[in-house]
């Protein structure tokens, strides 16, 4: 497999989690001297685990350290147990690295001990706890529904190849005994033992969807597919993250399920749209050929916290700019439309859905729409900026209007929006003023064109 464990959660052997829950970071240099015949080695992660003596063990040898690395392919784990002194038959190498790993198993007890570290989790009867895998789950709207998870008190595991995502969206998790990430892309198969899959890789931002094209189309296809095959293997449902890209540029406002849309195949789009709706076409493939339990949300605009600095979206640019009295650059004449709907209100709406026993494609959106120019003078004004409004060139395959029909939300789950786009953007603005302090003051946004995803700092 090439699947790469990264940030992983440390086991502390019958004092913390089973084996199936636990992941374990190793050191991150192997001493000189040290081979495979002398220790347990982590394949494809460049580090070393606990090493063996050639000797045979005694009896008094029995509560020996072993430490081993979890491969998010095939879920192996291996366990840290306490470590013996310095025996003979070890090199310094070998001594260093076992008193090294003790006083690293002793700080990891302490931290895992002290649960005030963590925000509280509720406690959940065995037969109500699941294991959740999320896909993109260190990404904008990933690392928002992983809280609510983790929250409720579910294991949750989260699978991200961070293109995208941002470990920094999750370190708060990291330790926790509910907690484990695997660095892997979805485009390789995957074993896991779970009960709910919720898929939300995949970049979502034109700028960074068009950067490669191939793998995005890749990521909403055949990763789509390796986890439908998880699901069936595991009888779990899964919730696919469509988008109301699947509508293209619509010729009906507002957009309702059983629009078939108005998208250019070829276009610079095409990667992210096509791929949007052939990843639904293998959902409803395997429901009908495999009995799999799936579940569809379209998702319209979103915004909040942890939006990535660098996405090029109109919520991100026109606030980033700003608050920084730069322009806020509008692309076209500023006409076409947008429904904005703010992060935690999607965050309910794909749990209702996953909850919900309707399995056809459902919206989850705010009707309340803007033009984009309006919408630059709100940010504006919320942000008390006296930043011009600069117009450039349209953008090839933009859309003219983006509002959904929620009406289905509404009677199948349940689900409406409650945060008004005011209140929820000036939650937003908090939060970016607070990443401008992180990096200095600056941060340059990105336009339209294909991109890279990465903090851009200074003017």
């Amino acid at each position: 497999s090439k699947a790469t464990v990264s940030v992983l959660n440390w086991s502390l052997g019958q004092e913390a989690l089973t084996a199936d829950d636990q992941l374990c970071q190793p050191p991150k240099q192997v001493p000189a001297g040290f081979a495979p015949s002398q220790s347990v080695l982590a394949r494809d992660l460049a580090g070393i685990v606990a090493p063996r003596s050639k000797t045979r063990m005694e009896s008094s040898d029995r509560n020996r350290l072993i430490i081993g690395g979890v491969f998010a392919a095939i879920a192996l784990t291996l366990f840290i147990k306490s470590a013996p002194a310095p025996r003979p038959g070890l090199t310094k190498d070998e001594e260093r690295m076992i008193v090294e790993l003790q006083e690293l198993k002793s700080e990891i007890r302490s931290r895992t001990v002290d649960s005030s570290v963590f925000q509280a989790v509720a406690k959940l009867p065995a037969n109500e706890k699941k294991r959740i895998l999320v896909t993109g789950g260190a990404g904008f709207v990933g690392s928002n529904l992983v809280d609510r998870l983790m929250v409720a008190g579910h294991h949750v595991i989260v699978m991200d190849n961070f293109f995208t995502g941002r470990m920094e969206n999750i370190a708060h998790w990291v330790g926790h005994p509910n907690f484990v990430v695997l660095e892997h892309d979805v485009i390789e198969p995957v074993a896991l033992v779970v009960d709910q899959i919720y898929h939300l890789a995949s970049p979502a931002s034109p700028p960074h969807y068009m950067y490669d094209p191939v793998q995005t189309i890749q990521t909403n296809t055949q990763g789509t597919k390796n986890l439908l095959d998880l699901a069936k293997r595991n009888q779990a449902r899964i919730l696919f993250t469509s988008t109301s890209e699947v509508y293209g540029d619509p010729k009906v406002n507002p957009q309702k399920e059983t629009y078939w849309g108005n998208v250019n195949p070829i276009g610079p789009r095409a990667c992210y749209d096509e791929a949007k709706r052939l990843g639904e076409t293998f959902m409803y493939s395997y429901e009908k050929m495999h009995d799999v339990e799936v579940r569809v949300v379209r998702i319209f605009n979103t915004f909040g916290p942890r939006m990535h600095p660098n996405d090029g979206r109109v919520v991100s640019n026109f606030i980033i700019q700003a608050l920084q009295g730069l322009p806020l650059k509008i692309y076209g004449n500023g006409q076409q439309t947008r429904s904005f709907q703010f992060v935690d209100d999607l965050v309910d709406g794909i749990m209702a859905v996953m909850a919900g026993d309707c399995s056809t494609p459902i919206n989850v959106g705010n009707p309340d729409e803007y033009t984009v120019k309006e919408f630059a003078t709100l940010i504006k004004e919320l942000t008390k900026s006296a930043s011009e409004i600069q117009h450039l060139e349209a953008s090839k395959d933009d859309p003219a209007q983006r509002k959904p029909d929620i009406e289905k939300a509404m009677k199948e789950v349940g689900w409406s929006p409650k945060v008004s786009v005011r209140e929820g953007l000036l939650r937003t603005i908090v939060y970016f003023r607070e990443q401008l302090e992180k990096n200095g003051g600056k941060l340059v946004t990105i336009g339209q064109e294909p991109k890279k995803p990465g903090y851009l700092k200074g003017a």
